[in-house]
């Protein structure tokens, strides 16, 4: 049952194609008739030619059925080559926009979605399942739909032309069913624990390939390829019990295609020697027995395919059927440009549902502020900000942008105000003009190139040999840490948002670059709000407020002046840092 419903969902991706779906189906019923109409006709041919009398007396109606039958021949080859075209058509068309159609879903699904599946198992799942699909759609319209009208509604009509002759293909197919249903029960479970090794598989690649550089820098490549032949051995080992059991399936049911055709000779022989049949129906009922054994083979291949693609399918569902946590609340209004008013009021976040990441955190940061998260690793920073750009929602608590609810404004426009400089620069294997589009698709080159100034980055561009057209590679790989990071900052710059998010935004630049960027920053900031994130706690020195996290809570706020005044975790944070022989307050002093 759960195959069937799996069969009926993937004939539903059809959308908008359904209709033409409907009319393909209708066009095989009536392939299906014809084909079962030749046989039966040409059994009346013969029946005709051998009760014909001498002289040629009754030759008009003998040929009236001789141009029935190769009616009937004609539109089976028209119907099979239209239905074939379309088919085709409908087939690729269908598999592009369901591949559409889950891109765009894994772009909207949150980031705890992506950290916890690997995008090699997100992409195989893409391309296996809507391959699959497309398999499946393109043999139902081409040949099994005719086949499965044939086996169960016209087979049955057998027995009103000769029902010991039908008897005998009636039985033929009952052994069929008995024999698929049993092999489907054998091999469902191993079947799901081969796609398993499949998804194993595609995700041991993409991480190896995605880490070339470290493989090679540690000599690792051996190690990679016996974990790779080691995951091969256990998908064979796995998928050889499969493939056994459905081979046995396919010899059976031609065995016993081929003892049929004998019993059905056999049979026919003796019926026509007591009168019970003429020559007509013994010729008709081979012909027929020879054309169903074909739609047998069909509808074998047809379950066989369908079986080995349902658990590559069913992994496509279960993607398209996550639904996104962060989505927009009913009646959530768009804004065009926001102040940047922020606050958090008694924010609860949990990534697993035990252990809190935020416990309680409350603050407020005006317009145009400059505010500072510092802490260890893993203290609950970079949860708060991806809080604020709605990477998810809080549990507990509400966070108020200009005085109203982020989740009562539409997350496009709320993001499209905020500008966010990661930690790792995330950029796209496509052009630096493309790259820099991300944010704001309509920005010319003039404020690209002043955007690369400011964020420093016009020496590096000098060195590109085709300027903003120039191709970065997979992740920027053709640019160096720093000047990946530059291009970030630069891309963050030119969406010109009044809230911006720095997430150890110089991390990668180097001292020199780091403080030229720093003061280009700093008059970046000028009214507008930003939360900076840094480990080096000499970048924040001039923010209007610095949160010290730990935990999960905000557990000292002030200056930095006042902070290593207090002499409480964030003077130990700066010390451990510094490592000055003098004291943490002459430092604060110095710089």
């Amino acid at each position: 049952m759960r195959l069937i419903r799996l069969y009926v969902r993937v004939m539903g991706q059809l959308g908008s194609d359904l209709r033409l779906g409907a009319l393909l189906t209708a066009a095989n019923v009536a392939l299906a008739v014809a084909a079962f109409a030749e046989p039966v006709l040409f059994g009346r041919i013969i029946d005709r030619l051998t009760h014909m009398p001498a002289g040629g007396a009754g030759t008009s109606s003998l040929l009236g059925l001789v141009a029935l039958w190769v009616g009937f021949g004609l539109f089976s080859i028209g119907a099979g080559v239209l239905i074939a075209l379309h088919a085709d058509r409908l087939t690729h068309r269908s598999r592009l926009s369901a591949m559409a159609n889950y891109f765009e879903h894994v772009l909207d699904l949150p980031l705890a979605f992506h950290s916890s599946n690997h995008s090699g198992r997100v992409l195989k799942a893409m391309l296996e399942g809507t391959s699959g699909m497309a398999a499946t759609w393109l043999g139902f319209f081409r040949d099994h739909c005719a086949a499965l009208v044939s086996l169960v509604v016209l087979l049955p009509m057998t027995l009103f032309l000769n029902w010991q002759l039908g008897s005998i293909l009636v039985a033929l197919m009952l052994v069929f069913t008995g024999l698929t249903t049993f092999v489907l029960r054998r091999t469902e479970t191993l079947q799901g624990e081969v796609e398993a090794y499949h998804s194993g598989l595609a995700a041991h690649a993409s991480d190896a390939l995605g880490n070339v550089a470290v493989i090679q820098s540690f000599t690792r490549a051996k190690a990679e390829k016996e974990a790779m032949h080691g995951i091969i051995r256990d998908l064979l080992a796995a998928q050889t019990p499969v493939l056994s059991w459905w081979a046995l399936a396919s010899v059976a049911t031609r065995a016993s295609a081929t003892l049929t055709m004998t019993a059905i000779f056999v049979t026919g022989i003796v019926l026509h020697g007591h009168g019970l049949a003429t020559v007509g129906d013994v010729v008709s009922f081979m012909s027929l027995a020879t054309m169903l054994v074909a739609r047998l083979d069909q509808v074998v291949a047809f379950v066989n395919s369908l079986f080995l693609q349902a658990p590559k399918m069913q992994e496509f569902f279960d993607i398209l059927d996550t639904v996104p946590a962060v989505h927009d609340r009913p009646g959530a209004k768009a804004v065009a440009r926001l102040d940047g008013n922020v606050s958090f009021e008694d924010v609860r976040f949990s990534y697993d549902g035990r252990r809190p990441a935020l416990d309680g955190v409350s603050f407020s940061a005006r317009a145009g502020e400059t505010v500072a998260l510092v802490g260890t690793t893993g203290s609950g920073k970079s949860t708060t900000l991806g809080l604020l750009h709605r990477a998810f929602d809080p549990d507990a608590g509400t966070i108020r942008i200009d005085g109203e609810d982020l989740r009562d404004i539409g997350l496009s426009s709320l993001r499209h105000n905020i500008g966010v400089v990661f930690q790792e620069p995330m950029l796209f294997a496509r052009s630096i003009r493309e790259n820099l589009q991300v944010g704001r698709p309509d920005a010319t080159d003039a404020e690209m190139l002043d955007a690369l100034e400011r964020a420093q980055a016009s020496e590096f561009m000098a060195r590109q040999p085709d300027g903003l057209d120039t191709i970065i590679g997979e992740r920027g790989r053709s640019l160096s840490g720093g000047e990946r990071q530059r291009l970030s900052i630069a891309r963050a710059l030119l969406k010109n948002p009044p809230v911006l998010i720095l997430d150890e935004a110089t991390s990668a630049l180097d001292a020199t670059t780091e403080r030229k960027l720093q003061g280009a920053l700093e008059a970046v900031m000028e009214g507008r709000t930003t939360f900076v994130i840094a480990h080096r706690l000499a970048t924040i020195r001039d923010a209007d407020r610095i949160l010290v996290f730990h935990e999960g809570r905000i557990v000292e706020s002030g200056t930095f002046d006042e902070l290593v005044a207090e002499g409480g975790r964030f003077a130990a944070l700066a010390r451990a840092q510094f490592m000055a022989a003098e004291p943490v307050a002459d430092y604060a002093l110095a710089a």
